[in-house]
This record gives C-alpha cells, sequence and structure tokens, in this order.
C-alpha cells in the first residue's frame, strides 16, 4: 500500500528506497564478510560436499542395485574427509577471528556451518548406514540419527545462550562428536552396540562434561591427528596393505578419546569438589 501526504500529494515511497540505498552503501566494514567468516562458508561447504558423496556414492547405487552396494571405500572415504575438512576450517576460523577482525555475523555464521557439517551430515551418515548395512534396521537408525541431529542442534543454541569460563566447552563440541559417530560406523560392529554408541555420544554432546578448548599446544595435536585420520582413509579407500587394521585402530582411539575425556573431566570436577569441601571446613576450624 503506498503512502501518500495528504498536504503535498508527494509519494513517500521512492524517498524511502533512496534511503535503503544510502543505507546499504554507507554499511561499515564490520558488516562485511571477513577472513574468519569465508572459512567457516568453507565448513559449511565441505558439510554440504559429505552429504553429496554419501548420497551419489553409497545410497544411490544400493537403492539402484548397481555392483557398488554397502558402504562404498571411496565414496564413504571422500565423505568422512570432507567432515575431516570441516573440522579444519572450523578449527582455523576461530584462530583467526581472534588473530583478525571478525565480523558480527561470525558467531551465527559458525553455528549454522556447525550445524551443516557436524550436525546434518554425520546423522545422514547414520541414516544411510541403517539402509545399506546388511544387519542394521532402517527405521532404528533413522531415529538414531535423528537423536545426533538434535543433540547438535540442543548444544548449538546452549552454546549461543550460556556463558562459561573461558577455555572450556560444555558437551562434547560438535565437530569431535559428529567425527566420533562417523568412527563408530567405520567400525562396522554389531547393530546394537553401534546404536548405543552413538546415542551415547549424542547424549555426551548436550550434557554438562566440559570439554577444553582447542588452543595452543591441544590445537595443534588436534590438528595432526585429523590430518592422520585424513591419511588413514586415503589407504582404506585405495585398499592399500593394511588399510583396514589402520582404519580400524584409527576409529577406535577416536571411540575411546570420547569415552576416556568425559571420565578425566568428571574426575577433576570431583577432586575440584572434594578439595573445595576440605577447605570450607578447615575454615569452619576454631
Amino acid at each position: 500500500m503506498t503512502v501518500v501526504d495528504p498536504n503535498t500529494q508527494a509519494d513517500w515511497v521512492p524517498e524511502a528506497d533512496e534511503a535503503s540505498e544510502t543505507d546499504a552503501e554507507d554499511m561499515p566494514l564490520s558488516m562485511r564478510l571477513s577472513i574468519a567468516d569465508t572459512l567457516t562458508l568453507g565448513n559449511a561447504t565441505c558439510g554440504f560436499m559429505a552429504v553429496y558423496f554419501t548420497t551419489t556414492g553409497i545410497l544411490i547405487p544400493h537403492l539402484t542395485g548397481s555392483e557398488e552396494t554397502g558402504m562404498a571405500r571411496h565414496s564413504a572415504a571422500t565423505a568422512v574427509i570432507l567432515m575431516l575438512m570441516a573440522a579444519i576450517f572450523d578449527l582455523f576460523d576461530g584462530l583467526v577471528a581472534r588473530k583478525l577482525r571478525s565480523s558480527p555475523m561470525g558467531a551465527e555464521l559458525d553455528n549454522l556451518s556447525d550445524l551443516i557439517s557436524f550436525g546434518l551430515a554425520p546423522a545422514y551418515f547414520v541414516l544411510v548406514y541403517g539402509m545399506v548395512a546388511d544387519d542394521a534396521h532402517q527405521r532404528v537408525s533413522a531415529l538414531a540419527a535423528i537423536v545426533v541431529l538434535l543433540a547438535v542442534v540442543l548444544r548449538l543454541a546452549r552454546f549461543s545462550c550460556v556463558t562459561l569460563k573461558d577455555g572450556m566447552f560444555q558437551g562434547m563440541p560438535s565437530p569431535f562428536g559428529a567425527l566420533t559417530v562417523v568412527s563408530i560406523v567405520l567400525l562396522e560392529l554389531p547393530f546394537v552396540p553401534t546404536l548405543l554408541a552413538i546415542i551415547g555420544v549424542a547424549w555426551l554432546m548436550v550434557s554438562r562434561v566440559e570439554y577444553p578448548k582447542p588452543r595452543g599446544i591441544l590445537a595443534v595435536a588436534m590438528l595432526s591427528w585429523i590430518v592422520g585420520a585424513m591419511g588413514l582413509l586415503a589407504a582404506w579407500a585405495f585398499d592399500a596393505p593394511g588399510g583396514q587394521l589402520l582404519l580400524q585402530t584409527g576409529c577406535a582411539l577416536q571411540v575411546v578419546l570420547g569415552a576416556v575425556i568425559p571420565l578425566f573431566a568428571t574426575a577433576r570436577r570431583v577432586n575440584t569438589f572434594r578439595d573445595n569441601r576440605r577447605e570450607a571446613r578447615a575454615a569452619q576450624l576454631p
């Protein structure tokens, strides 16, 4: 509806359009994409391509009855490598944002990209696993995939709302959780243990267990682990001698880390509670 001034009969809409164009031209640099934002978009792109390779290389051949059935090695390896690349982008966008400027959109872009790469992509991987694996149950696998996706959604939403002490995450970080879920699938365990382990990882992502943020030496260790995992996946994909054993060893280590870190975090929290209680008792003594 056009608004007209009864005194001048002048149309106000063009003036509003001119003001909008002026505001767009005068947009501050802080509202434009930064280098960190570009890395974040690379994270989202890798997550989307992981879904693409899971569909075209694993699901479609299975549905069409082609010779390449089951967890096709090349496509599965490519999809997981893309998730690992997304984790690298996620690691570096935070480092770049702290060293250089970041736009006000940075936090929102990071959450949306993480939802694609570490929520949708691994959940879809679990869903396809339930459709192509011989001993899997499709509907139960779909339920597990939904649980993984919702866990990441809840974790990212809580991360945006809750303020924690510096250097710590509450709940398993979504990149770590996504890689653990994928590692569980690649281990090719029986269906029930696989399902229980996936649900356990989803619970850890929404738990109150504290995880250290990857900074300094920990960031270097994480980057080295990701690069090493890419090498294991490549060896497995090209059927290198011992590639299967190496991949299963790497996946097992990832799952063990996912289980051990919460135990150490819980033990540290209990010890801190005991020390505080002892100090309080000592302060009450005459």
